[in-house]
């Protein structure tokens, strides 16, 4: 065993007994996969040893891996199950996706650029791994009738998980907890001027 995998398993029990455990993320399914999916794959070279970090990871291109916590939570509050047809946005990391497929579930990947021009086919749960000002709604149709959605919210520079399902055709989402996550410009909302 190299010297990089004992730093990185060690660095992956203290994000579980650290920053997760500590934050209400207990999902025996979830720890087990955040402690045997390696973060540091998912993150430029330069980045490697700051992967396990309680902060969002730059990854070039004006985006950024969230946070373990965001990850955790997020999950959490999806609960995906095996019949799940799960579509992810991406941030530009595929480390979301990795640990979904820890449950051998199906998911499609799409970049936030795709995903915000829309989506072929229906989902019965979109994570989107960063903040967005808007769902757009060619996504929104992307999520089948009843089904769940879980992303970052931000609103007046406040950035909140919330989750919300597809009801009568509409989705709504409901702010969960306030934290840090990073944007996705490519969800932005239109600029207006306002008093």
């Amino acid at each position: 065993m190299s010297v990089a995998t004992i730093d990185s398993s060690a660095a992956r029990k203290a994000m579980i007994d650290s920053q997760l455990r500590p934050s209400g993320v207990n999902d025996e399914w979830l720890l087990a996969a955040m402690g045997s999916v390696p973060r540091e794959d998912f993150v430029p070279a330069g980045a490697r040893g700051h992967a396990y970090i309680d902060r969002a990871v730059p990854l070039g291109d004006g985006h950024a891996l969230p946070a373990p916590l965001f990850h955790g939570r997020m999950l959490s509050e999806a609960a995906p199950r095996r019949d799940d047809r799960i579509l992810v946005v991406s941030c530009g990391s595929d480390y979301l996706a990795a640990l979904l497929r820890t449950l051998d579930v199906n998911v499609t990947v799409v970049s936030a650029a795709d995903a915000a021009a829309g989506v072929k086919g229906t989902f019965s749960l979109i994570l989107i791994d960063g903040a967005i000002e808007q769902l757009p709604a060619a996504l929104a149709a992307a999520l089948d009738e009843g089904g769940r959605i879980v992303t970052g919210m931000t609103q007046r520079g406040v950035t909140r998980l919330s989750s919300g399902r597809k009801i009568g055709g509409a989705v709504a989402l409901v702010p969960l907890v306030d934290m840090g996550i990073p944007v996705l410009a490519e969800f932005a909302a239109p600029k207006s001027w306002s008093f």
